[in-house]
């Protein structure tokens, strides 16, 4: 059996990181202290990096970036998409307000975000060569996949390397040396506009992640994992690490009890306020409607989450936790709703207009990928189909879904999901070479809707 991605169990599952005993912060220190010695002192020309779901991904990229440039190695940072690439250069920013950093954009209109400009130690430029000699650059695979005629840099880091094609790794591999990979394998796989049929079970099979294609080619390299989630409280860490990650499993930052919900008012009864007072007692609650098929916009669920958040923010949500020392009101800004389709999406947005709700992110998996709140209301992929395609059996869609909250999580769906799932037994060919991801997306929808029937809440 192999991992999601494709690749054996990480070696380092038993190693230091895992003889920490109880201490998650002790644990999450001796794992990130073997990646950074690997990473400054070892010999191998890349070093892979799995991360679960708030585990501090991006901690590690600003950390790692900040000790390269201090050990007098220019660096190239790579990642996936604009807003990550900002995000990256605020935070060096924030740490490091000294360390020179050049920001590599196209020459789009408004190509970076505009606070940038307010950064004295950020150069910004379309051209590669006017950002020659500082200490660290960073841009998107896509911009520096146009990138010629300069030296290659020693050092690179590769963020949300398993949301890169292979061959947009192949396409700015001659810019580097040696690289650090990080990523969260549990998430959606790289997008792809044409099938690729034709190239699976090939080790180079341009639509697979480049950390797939990386291992097949350089199996000995080295590999480790964080083992801690600051962002999972400590009633969905079992679940999400159970159903998502069962090759690198790992734990929560907190334990019960660190973290709690309350409302300032209380419940009225309905399916609503109950499943409510459910995820703020358990961490998670099912608002299940009745068994039917319905259209993917299906109005009754639509309004169901939106009465959802619409209840939440009535009821003067309060967050408690180690951030800080008393109750915190959960705004709208710290709630999300999320969707398998943007229709459902914008159907939720519209839902949420009408009774006056404003600032809740409302969006896809894919779009709420990296993102994190204090409380997720999703709309089940499977709710209300009538049958279960590979979309939306997709393990990394649930998996994203299920892992952006810090406190709850409600899940609103159709009764029938489990019967669903049996009708429709996983169907895709057998191809040789191709390795089997584990869990499939068929075992995490059962192992999820079997923890959530124990909050279920009828709609």
């Amino acid at each position: 059996m192999t991992g999601r991605a494709g690749q054996a169990p990480h070696p380092e599952t038993g190693g230091p990181a895992a003889d920490a005993g109880a201490d998650p912060a002790r644990a999450a220190a001796l794992a990130t202290d073997a990646i950074l010695r690997d990473t400054l002192h070892g010999t191998r020309r890349g070093v892979v990096v799995d991360s679960p779901p708030g585990a501090g991904k991006s901690t590690l990229v600003v950390r790692a970036a900040r000790e390269l440039a201090a050990a007098g190695r220019p660096l190239m940072v790579v990642a996936q998409t604009n807003a990550q690439v900002d995000d990256l250069v605020l935070r060096l920013a924030e740490k490091d307000p000294d360390l020179p950093v050049g920001r590599l954009h196209s020459s789009d209109a408004d190509p970076y975000d505009p606070a940038l400009d307010a950064l004295e130690n950020v150069r910004k430029s379309s051209r590669a060569a006017d950002l020659a000699g500082l200490d660290v650059v960073v841009s998107t695979a896509a911009k520096w996949a146009h990138v010629q005629g300069v030296e290659p840099w020693g050092h690179a880091i590769v963020d949300e390397a398993y949301q890169m094609r292979s061959d947009a790794l192949l396409a700015v591999a001659g810019l580097f040396e040696r690289a650090l990979f990080v990523g969260d394998p549990g998430q959606l796989d790289p997008f792809s506009v044409v099938g690729a049929e034709q190239w699976a079970g090939l080790s180079y099979d341009p639509s697979a992640s480049a950390v797939s294609t990386l291992l097949a080619h350089n199996p000995d390299l080295p590999q480790h994992r964080l083992p801690v989630s600051w962002r999972l409280p400590a009633s969905a860490a079992p679940l999400v690490s159970g159903a998502f990650y069962p090759y690198t499993p790992f734990r929560s930052g907190t334990g019960p009890g660190d973290r709690t919900l309350s409302f300032a008012t209380a419940s009225d009864g309905s399916g609503t306020d109950r499943v409510l007072d459910e995820a703020a007692e358990s961490g998670w609650g099912l608002l299940e409607l009745p068994a039917r098929r319905t259209p993917r916009t299906d109005p009754e669920a639509v309004r169901a989450v939106a009465l959802v958040v619409r209840r939440l923010l009535d009821r003067g949500c309060a967050a408690t936790s180690e951030r800080a020392e008393g109750p915190v009101p959960v705004t709208a800004d710290r709630v999300a709703v999320g969707t398998a389709h943007r229709d459902q999406a914008a159907a939720v947005r519209a839902a949420l207009a009408e009774l006056g709700v404003r600032g809740v992110a409302v969006d896809t998996a894919n779009r709420l990928q990296g993102r994190e709140f204090d409380v997720t209301v999703v709309l089940h992929p499977l709710s209300g189909r009538p049958d279960a395609t590979a979309f939306h059996l997709e393990t990394g869609r649930l998996c994203v879904l299920a892992s952006r909250h810090r406190h709850a999580c409600v899940v609103v769906c159709r009764a029938g999901v489990a019967e669903l799932l049996d009708d429709h037994p996983s169907t895709e060919p057998v191809q040789l070479g191709v390795t089997v991801k584990f869990p499939d997306g068929w075992e995490a929808n059962h192992a999820v809707l079997a923890h959530l029937a124990e909050h279920r809440v009828p709609g």
